[in-house]
């Protein structure tokens, strides 16, 4: 199943960087879901399996900076 986001949704891939997610995509029970991303840094467009996938901080609504495990 595809599923575009509307409004796409702030995200961070890990060992990619920050982007917005555009969609989902759900192979089933047996697969991650993957995201649709498009990168802010390059405008690469990449699809990230969900492990990878955070979302971005957001102080208005009490999410702080995700802690990115391996990084640093």
């Amino acid at each position: 199943m595809f599923t575009q986001l509307n409004p796409p949704l702030p995200v961070t891939v890990i060992d990619r960087g920050k982007g917005l997610a555009l969609a989902v995509i759900d192979y089933g029970p047996e697969h991650n879901l993957i995201w649709v991303t498009a990168l802010d840094a390059s405008g690469e467009i990449w699809c990230a399996p969900n492990p990878k996938v955070r979302m971005q901080e957001n102080w208005t609504m009490g999410r702080a900076k995700p802690e990115v495990e391996g990084a640093g």
